[in-house]
């Protein structure tokens, strides 16, 4: 486990929040703007106040510093989960480094993952790959502040204003609540945070405090981190012991007539074997499964998501982004197996 003691305190100071830590400078994809004034930014500082009994000169400081960027728009109208074939998107994520760091961000948090899996009961290497995928294992968090894109999707990005302006009440609800400096905090750029990559609703609703200082730090707390992410799983329906998912082989002419472009397995085994999916499982015939076609490098890949392939895209709406997460955690748990029993044999100091 690694984690930066007391870095992420901060003080009230005058009814004011500041920061006690010295961060690293980051580069903040903003465009500048000011958001004060505007009648709809009025109307949603009016219902802070009402509310959540917001100070309204102090909130109006805040929001008075966010600054649109048009870069967040940019980004989140065009994610990658909407625009590349499975083969393309699988590259960034099942490549050797990754796999490697995943094995060694497991062997660095074995005490807390073996504990998370205990307490929790989803298994450890599904956390990694999570985490593996959301930021690299803590290496790649986002450098937007949160303020910034969620103010500027909140007020400026009409398809989603809605969600955003409610993560955007969220984010500055926990702040006042975990007593954190909103202009200092950084993420991606539709405002996700820390190492999971927590929208501010999921960090209120599931971040845990897994070290037992009060505060649940998934920017710098890879124990906190961990025991989050397991937590956010399992109470979005985890089944322990349950598959994910599974690559079959179809025949036929309908093999295509039962395809689901949605998340939840929503069709019987019994159906999808009729329709030419061969299907070795011993599952009951009555299993709902989701059956899935994504072009991999070799040419068509059909897969059958179960119920824990669902839970997965709770963290992310996309079926390419559960299997790549299911398929890292596969070659991540492999490769920290591989290691154990390497340790195991190896001579006293010959490793």
């Amino acid at each position: 486990m690694k984690t930066i003691p007391g870095i992420f305190r901060r003080i009230v100071r005058d009814g004011l929040l500041v920061t006690t830590a010295v961060f690293s400078s980051v580069a903040l994809a903003s465009s500048g703007g000011s958001y004060l004034g505007r009648q709809d930014v009025n109307k949603f500082i009016d219902d802070m106040v009402t509310e959540h009994h917001f100070d309204r000169s102090k909130l109006e400081a805040v929001i008075g510093k966010a600054e649109r960027s048009q870069r967040a728009i940019e980004l989140i109208s065009r994610p990658a989960e909407g625009t590349m074939e499975w083969k393309d998107y699988r590259k960034i994520f099942l490549t050797p480094e990754r796999i490697t760091k995943g094995v060694r961000f497991w062997e660095e948090n074995s005490e807390s993952l073996a504990a998370a899996e205990k307490k929790w009961g989803v298994p450890a290497h599904i956390i990694v790959a999570i985490i593996g995928v959301e930021t690299y294992y803590g290496r790649q968090t986002g450098g937007f502040r949160v303020l910034d894109t969620l103010t500027t999707l909140g007020f400026d990005y009409p398809p989603r204003q809605t969600f955003f302006r409610k993560e955007l009440e969220n984010f500055l609800i926990l702040a006042r609540d975990q007593k954190l400096d909103v202009e200092e905090l950084t993420g991606s750029y539709a405002g996700a945070m820390g190492i999971p990559q927590f929208m501010p609703s999921s960090y209120r609703a599931y971040a845990v405090d897994y070290t037992g200082d009060e505060q649940a730090n998934i920017w710098f707390s890879e124990e906190d981190a961990i025991g989050s992410v397991a937590n956010y799983l399992k109470k979005h329906g985890w089944k322990y012991g349950k598959g994910v998912a599974v690559q079959t082989r179809v025949s036929g002419v309908g093999v295509d007539d039962v395809l689901s472009d949605g998340l939840k397995p929503d069709q019987t085994l019994a159906e999808v074997q009729d329709s030419g999916w061969q299907i070795t499982s011993t599952g009951s015939d009555a299993l709902k499964v989701l059956p899935m076609k994504h072009e991999g490098s070799a040419g068509a890949e059909y897969w059958l998501g179960m119920h824990n392939f669902y839970v997965i895209t709770r963290y992310n709406r996309s079926q390419m982004y559960a299997l790549a997460v299911y398929q890292l955690a596969k070659e991540v748990r492999a490769g920290y197996n591989s290691s154990v029993a390497l340790k195991s044999k190896a001579p006293e100091g010959k490793l």
